[in-house]
């Protein structure tokens, strides 16, 4: 019988839920930056990465799907890493860097 060349999947498949989304934030590449006198975490999302619109809080311009572009969030917030992470933005790169 010939060898299958097609990757093996792990019972259940991979998930696409939200609870991986925060743990892709919590494990994912990631570094801090000051602004303001606050600390924030800066994650960049690949344009493969991105599938959904969101509003760049910088320009109030939309971030469009397959366009690469920065995640923030508070590194020194003080009700936990759920609670800054869930109030995260999306940022257009160019807007974070000169915000």
């Amino acid at each position: 019988m010939p060898r299958s060349n097609r990757p093996k999947r792990r019972p259940g498949g991979p998930s696409t839920g939200e609870g991986d989304s925060l743990e892709h934030l919590l494990s994912g590449w990631k570094r801090t930056e000051s602004r303001r006198g606050r600390e924030f975490f800066v994650q960049p999302v690949s344009a493969e990465r991105a599938v959904k619109e969101y509003l760049c809080p910088g320009c109030g311009l939309g971030i469009k799907p397959s366009v690469p572009h920065l995640v923030i969030w508070r590194a020194d917030g003080v009700l936990g890493d759920e609670a800054d992470l869930a109030a995260r933005r999306h940022w257009h790169t160019h807007c974070w860097r000169i915000g």
